[in-house]
């Protein structure tokens, strides 16, 4: 669908990103949905193929050169940051693929309908539960959980976006989640098995072995297709960081394709500019 003002392929609605979706996995492709932080990121991004963009605020601090895990903590206003990069860096240079935004569901200043309206207005196809407390556990995750700030916030406010006919990637790291994601409506599930390793940023010893991300993505798609079958499943994170350990992951699970943020866009920029650096440094007179 074009947009009647512009011309371009923004926004969707969640059945057409849906249709798009299904359209690629006819044509035994794997879905491939990609985190940007940058407009530069999206633009060649697309050029690429993938299937759908996500914004994070986390990607602001990622192609700072900080690690992923930034986003999750006090540095700034989730929402507004995912929303600002949307609007001024990749909305307008993203000629045709959905884009999503990430949406921290559990920031008490929020009026989350209202919130989503705006996400919706701005030009967004659908959303996703960015900053996640999925990924957070033991006493803090407690914490947030009895005081209001929990999981719960992140599936409340999915059930809502699906009411309002945005398309929902979310994530999960556990099967229950999944369930209560299915539950709510998410069009699309990602097990989310740690943050991503690697890089000059990423984790070294925080983070599962591949049998281990191998055997709770099989749980989660499980549990979310007793609810729903029709809902597409992605692997993200952890050990799960470069196009071989996709494939896989692909062979090992049920799950159609992957979604990558740091493993894609981070991962992309260190590699070929320390490489193109180094060939410029080779020259001699």
């Amino acid at each position: 669908m074009a947009n009647p003002w512009t011309g371009k392929g923004n926004p969707y609605t969640r059945q057409e990103v849906r249709d798009r979706l299904q359209q690629t996995l006819n044509g035994g492709k794997a879905i491939i949905a990609a985190g940007a932080g940058t407009g530069i990121s999206a633009k060649f991004i697309e050029k690429g193929g993938a299937d759908l963009i996500i914004i994070y605020n986390s990607g602001r601090f990622r192609m700072a050169g900080h690690g992923s895990t930034a986003g999750l903590m006090a540095y700034g206003d989730a929402n507004a940051e995912a929303m600002e990069i949307g609007e001024f860096e990749v909305l307008p240079v993203v000629e045709e693929i959905p884009v999503i935004c990430g949406v921290h569901a559990s920031d008490p200043r929020r009026r989350m309908w209202h919130h989503l309206l705006k996400v919706k207005d701005m030009g967004f196809s659908g959303v996703n539960n960015f900053p996640t407390h999925c990924i957070v556990d033991g006493h803090f995750r407690n914490v947030l959980e009895e005081t209001g700030m929990g999981f719960e916030k992140e599936v409340e406010m999915i059930r809502l976006a699906s009411k309002m006919d945005l398309f929902s990637i979310v994530y999960v790291a556990t099967a229950d989640e999944a369930r209560r994601m299915a539950e709510a409506g998410a069009d699309a599930i990602i097990s989310h098995v740690g943050t991503t390793v690697g890089g000059s940023v990423g984790v070294v010893g925080a983070t599962c072995t591949m049998d281990d991300a191998i055997e709770r993505t099989n749980k989660i798609i499980e549990a979310g297709r007793n609810v729903n079958p029709a809902i597409f499943f992605l692997a993200h994170g952890g050990p799960v960081n470069t196009p071989e350990d996709v494939r896989l992951i692909l062979d090992k699970t049920a799950a159609k394709g992957f979604v990558g943020a740091s493993s894609l866009e981070r991962m992309g920029v260190e590699e070929s500019l320390t490489d193109l650096t180094r060939r410029f440094k080779s020259l001699t007179i």
